[in-house]
């Protein structure tokens, strides 16, 4: 996703610098010149991805605390997340409660898409990175975020009846290991191929005590005219990206892709051209991201990867990557297991 079409809940932001204020550390200069409490809680802010980064990293230097995205992910309730938790709350189920997450989770943030699976009488609920963040401890914490927070409204929508079975990190364990099992109240695994966590799939359907169909009918109404307004602001370049995300390695012509849109190809040249880049850039940048996960993930091949992103060369693939990353992806490969 471009730094542009980066967006996070202000309430998410005000919750940052709450917990490095409630640690009695020093309000970084980096939340200081944005005044986050003149803005509106429910407001919805666009900001560059180096901006939020940033923001994180002060936060946990000024803390100094390497669990800092647990503490903060564990102070957010189902207010955090505006009309989406609320629709969540009065869920029949378990499987609504998930389905409305998938549909819905980009009017929080863009930052990542929600997915389930079932394998081995396991659901598996996991949180796909759609932005890569850069900084190792910046993007441990923003995960750990995700986790504890979406793990407590989990507790909170089944009133504690459906009990986790583990949660799943994509990073080496870290030294706050054992504070994450106790904060999670369940098994903890890293150096993972996913995020997220896993509960029972008999669980899915269980009947939720807090369901209301009026009210959840209302706001489901309510999540779909934000993510409309969110689909009209977004922009083209974020647009195409995101499609091309979806399609993974299948990757479109300019025609398709424009049909897909519901524009013309002159039109989509345009707008992309407006916005300064153009189709071939922005499937570069897709094709840059996703190769990055896959060395990372380290189940496939250099040869795999490259026939995956639709290289018919795996020299043409090399070539790339080294001119994206300046090195080659057997050296990213062994720098991100080291």
């Amino acid at each position: 996703m471009r730094s542009q079409d980066f967006s996070l809940p202000v309430q998410y932001i005000r919750q940052i610098a709450d917990q490095v204020a409630r640690m009695n550390a020093e309000m970084p200069a980096s939340f200081r010149r944005k005044h986050w409490d003149s803005l509106p809680a429910g407001d919805v802010q666009v900001l560059p991805l180096g901006e939020f980064e940033q923001l994180v990293q002060d936060a946990i230097t000024a803390t100094a605390e390497p669990a800092f995205g647990l503490l903060v992910g564990e102070r957010m309730q189902i207010n955090s997340h505006g009309m989406l938790g609320y629709a969540a709350m009065n869920s029949a189920t378990l499987r609504d409660a998930i389905a409305l997450m998938e549909q819905y989770v980009q009017i929080r943030t863009s930052l990542v898409r929600v997915r389930h699976s079932v394998a081995d009488g396991q659901v598996r609920l996991c949180f796909e990175e759609a932005i890569p963040l850069q900084l190792p401890l910046v993007r441990r914490s923003v995960l750990d975020t995700i986790v504890q927070t979406i793990k407590n409204l989990f507790d909170q929508i089944t009133a504690g009846a459906v009990r986790t079975s583990y949660a799943s990190f994509p990073f080496a364990e870290p030294p706050y290991a054992a504070l994450a099992r106790e904060m999670l109240d369940c098994e903890v695994r890293y150096e993972q191929a996913w995020c997220g966590f896993a509960f029972p799939v008999d669980a899915l359907d269980i009947p939720l005590s807090m369901a209301d169909p009026v009210t959840l009918r209302q706001a489901v109404q309510v999540c779909q005219r934000e993510l409309d307004k969110t689909s009209q602001q977004q922009s083209w370049a974020g647009k195409l990206q995101r499609l091309l995300l979806e399609t993974q390695g299948s990757f479109p012509s300019l025609n398709v892709a424009a049909r897909l849109l519901n524009v013309t190809p002159r039109t989509l040249h345009r707008r992309l051209v407006e916005e300064g880049t153009s189709y071939r850039a922005v499937i570069d940048e897709v094709r840059q991201l996703l190769a990055a996960e896959h060395l990372k993930v380290g189940k496939l091949s250099v040869d795999e990867i490259a026939f995956t992103l639709g290289y018919t060369d795996t020299a043409n693939f090399r070539r790339a990557f080294i001119r994206w990353t300046g090195m080659s992806p057997s050296a990213f490969r062994d720098q991100a297991e080291r």
